[in-house]
């Protein structure tokens, strides 16, 4: 289906088909073992990935990366995102993670734990939500207590995609118990070893396979070095690293629902009724219609944000997080609207297994929930857009423009 090759450049078009022939060696039946949770973790395609090189490609080559774009990694991970969500987040928990160790580690946790993920020979998770919330990330309750050179972390953190299976977590906790939240909170590493308790893996609708699991801290010793980035500056640790998280939800939910709306177009052109291709009908053509147009918007502003985010690298006055907030917003909302629309296509047998519809559907109903629900994306880009009205108009005052504009009496405000 289209693609949109002429918004790439010639290195992204490469990595598109690099990404496509690996992505055409995974075996079936690993997804299928997925969504039995027959399995733990998909090891074996993460260590294919790092395999090919394709882990962590926007880091610098010394850790085993690529020094790619954004852009980039944004190419490659619309194509993994034809595997489904868990997958896809499998893929993206090295960007993520990654992020905060490349940009706010020590060279010590950048070899230790950067060029391992990078590699595939460790598995890293990212523990944010709560038991007691999820959208109040500055809410965090888990603690950690100096104790010398050490920290005592008590605390707990649920919905931990690879929470089993992981070797270690980047998570955040109150090491100020007395200051606001975006001022209160840490980042540490905190290896599995070290005394994580995994206390219950999650039976869930979708996204299965990955471990998703409940992690508990009873007293648990972290040493100094496995603080990541200054004391109490957790909130700029989070906000970086909510620009790959937020990026990779909406990137890898419009490769799912592609690959969904292409199985109910394909069937559309095979499926007879009253004598003829319900492609014939302009109920089902319209629809297809319709869907590749959202797609291809949500697509083009997921590809605008991920081009922010490369210019901010450049120039710090440039935040793309609103555009990141949007992106994740409009395109996991409508890739969810999408995969409903290609098991209407397709009927009844779309509501069955003999097609991957139904699990992408139950896939895709997450990607409006995680990464920050779609609500806190709203909340974030309308406070951006009100801060922007407090700027100095550097536009035509088009109020102006009115035949009346002059009679200030009839602008009443209050």
């Amino acid at each position: 289906m289209i693609e949109n090759d002429f918004l790439s450049n010639e290195q992204e078009i490469r990595l598109r088909g690099e990404v496509k022939d690996f992505v055409k060696t995974v075996d079936p039946e690993l997804l299928r073992k997925m969504d039995r949770n027959e399995i733990e973790y998909p090891f074996e395609f993460l260590h294919e990935a790092a395999k090919r090189k394709l882990l962590g490609l926007r880091f610098p080559k010394e850790y085993g990366g690529r020094e790619m774009t954004w852009t980039a990694e944004m190419t490659s991970l619309e194509e993994i995102g034809v595997l489904g969500m868990g997958l896809g987040c499998s893929y993206a928990m090295v960007s993520i993670v990654g992020e905060a160790l490349n940009r706010f580690g020590t060279e010590w946790q950048k070899r230790e734990f950067l060029r391992p993920i990078i590699r595939g020979e460790k598995l890293s998770a990212e523990g944010l939500t709560e038991p007691r919330g999820g959208s109040d990330f500055f809410g965090t309750t888990t603690k950690a207590e100096r104790k010398g050179k050490k920290w005592i972390v008590n605390g707990e953190k649920r919905f931990i995609a690879g929470g089993k299976a992981a070797d270690f977590y980047l998570i955040y906790a109150r090491t100020d118990m007395k200051a606001p939240g975006h001022k209160a909170l840490t980042a540490f590493i905190i290896e599995k070893n070290m005394g994580v308790k995994v206390e219950e893996v999650y039976n869930l609708l979708g996204f299965r396979g990955m471990g998703t699991a409940r992690i508990a801290f009873e007293n648990v010793e972290v040493p100094d070095e496995y603080r990541v980035g200054a004391l109490n500056s957790g909130s700029v640790l989070f906000n970086h690293m909510m620009v790959p998280e937020r990026l990779t939800s909406a990137t890898g939910a419009v490769g799912t629902a592609r690959t969904a709306l292409e199985i109910a177009t394909k069937y559309s052109t095979r499926r007879k009724a009253f004598g003829m291709p319900i492609r014939s009908f302009q109920d089902i053509s319209f629809k297809i219609a319709e869907s590749i147009a959202k797609l291809d918007a949500a697509r083009a502003l997921v590809y605008t944000a991920a081009r922010a985010a490369d210019a901010a690298e450049k120039d710090s006055h440039i935040d793309p997080r609103r555009l990141v907030s949007e992106a994740k917003c409009f395109a996991t909302n409508i890739s969810w609207e999408t995969v409903n629309v290609a098991m209407q296509i397709m009927g009844g047998i779309g509501y069955t297994q003999v097609y991957p519809i139904e699990r992408l559907l139950r896939d895709m109903r997450l990607a409006p929930i995680w990464t920050g629900s779609n609500e806190i994306m709203k909340l974030l880009v309308q406070h951006e857009v009100y801060k922007m009205m407090e700027l100095p108009l550097r536009d035509r005052d088009v109020e102006m423009d009115a035949m009346e504009w002059d009679k200030k009496v009839e602008k009443v405000y209050e």
